[in-house]
């Protein structure tokens, strides 16, 4: 059960700055980055197992997987305005984050009584609705820990802690099958262990910084949605997040290119990891000065190049693996907390959390269709037609949205403009 600390040390004052690289970093989010890098080191260690564990172990088909990798990032997306709304209403974004990791850590002693591939995925969708409640009101935490113009830095730390633990997460899970002689058995006691730690460093040492309550009897859905820089965060979210491929089907293309031993697997998110844990804050940074909404485009033309090299007639080898990797790592230090980061400034702080919920339930929502979409080709047509098809889809999707953008800013400059130019004079008469 989730232990909070008091209200007084909840609303307490966050604690000092540390000073060096990460002096513009609050207390808050570092400790939030702990967490979260515990905690993924536990999640980590069983979604790096679990593609090949379900379809080369278990027997399941591709479209069943796209299912399930489709159920794992948005089949419980809806939770996530429930936790956005419990959250500010009660403005107790801590507990409601805390609740959510709770679930998850029971979700996985839980896999240790399940032996079936539909029961694990019983498992793992109760585990996502613990994720679905607590990723809002823990990002509603760190924007509203900083000022907005540090948004993409405060982001890009909390995601490099947060990808230091899906670096060591696969490592782990790597040495446990490698010595244990249960080896999935080994993984998801070791798992269950990280995630109860995760929860107790969340109610010892994070800090809830105070935000006021929404107006009363204001429709908060209602009202995000008439922001214009929210509203096409969403559409763009939305449209790059359904041609979006999953890592795991890039990790199993890369294992059937490769014919990769299956105690080697689990190293493949390794590679992805270390490059996003180096390159999250200097992104998140650079998304501060060039803007977040062009980074997180380009991030999508990452991904797009990553399917690009897997479909190039190159022969096997370290070099595709480096680079599907390193580009995969790349989208997603340009992408994951560059999101975040561009919405929390253009939402009021009482409905900061709802607001974050409503653009990563519009995203969720579109890569699950992504998954099943992309499981049903691949079932149909092969790997390569199926990861042919999703790259034309997500090339199109980019220009569509960066042509939408262009325009959207030109309009915006030339109505400034207009406004603000005073109206020429008239000239004298005779």
């Amino acid at each position: 059960m989730y232990l909070s600390t008091s209200r007084a040390a909840d609303i307490a004052a966050d604690p000092p700055a540390p000073k060096g690289p990460l002096r513009a970093v609050p207390g808050t989010v570092l400790a939030l980055g702990m967490v979260s890098l515990v905690t993924d080191v536990s999640a980590e260690m069983v979604t790096a197992v679990l593609p090949l564990y379900l379809v080369a172990g278990l027997g399941m088909s591709p479209l069943a997987f796209g299912a399930l990798d489709g159920l794992n990032q948005g089949a419980t997306a809806l939770l996530r305005l429930v936790g956005g709304r419990v959250s500010d209403r009660t403005n107790r974004r801590k507990l409601v984050a805390g609740t959510g990791y709770a679930i998850s850590a029971a979700c996985k002693a839980a896999l240790l009584a399940v032996t079936t591939p539909w029961s694990v995925a019983a498992v793992l969708a109760a585990d996502r609705t613990g994720k679905g409640l607590r990723t809002a009101p823990r990002d509603a935490l760190i924007s509203l820990s900083c000022p907005p113009g540090e948004q993409g830095r405060a982001f890009g730390v909390h995601r490099a802690l947060d990808t230091a633990g899906a670096l060591l997460g696969p490592l782990a899970a790597f040495g446990v099958l490698w010595v244990a002689v249960d080896g999935y058995e080994a993984v998801f006691t070791v798992s269950c262990c990280l995630a109860v730690l995760g929860v107790l460093v969340l109610a010892l040492f994070v800090r809830e910084s105070p935000a006021p309550a929404p107006a009363a009897g204001t429709p908060p859905v209602r009202t995000l949605l008439r922001i214009p820089g929210l509203r096409r965060l969403c559409l763009t979210a939305a449209v790059l997040g359904l041609f979006t491929v999953g890592d795991a089907f890039l990790y199993l293309l890369l294992q059937r290119r490769l014919d990769l031993p299956t105690a080697w697997f689990p190293l493949l998110p390794v590679g992805t990891a270390a490059v996003f844990l180096l390159a999250a804050v200097p992104v998140g940074r650079l998304a501060d000065r060039l803007g977040r909404h062009r980074v997180f485009l380009g991030g999508h033309l990452l991904l797009l190049g990553a399917c690009l090299l897997l479909l190039a007639p190159v022969p096997p080898g370290p070099a595709v693996v480096l680079g599907v990797l390193g580009l995969l790592g790349l989208f997603y230090a340009a992408t994951d907390g560059v999101l975040m980061a561009a919405a929390g400034p253009l939402l009021p702080p009482g409905l900061r959390t709802t607001g974050m919920a409503v653009l990563q339930t519009a995203q969720a929502l579109a890569r699950f269709a992504g998954s099943l979409l992309f499981g049903a080709a691949w079932t149909l047509w092969g790997p390569g037609p199926a990861l042919a098809a999703a790259a034309g889809g997500l090339l199109l999707a980019l220009t569509a949205t960066t042509l939408t953008t262009t325009t959207l800013t030109t309009t915006t400059l030339a109505t400034t403009t207009l406004a603000t130019t005073p109206p020429a004079e008239e000239p004298p008469e005779g």
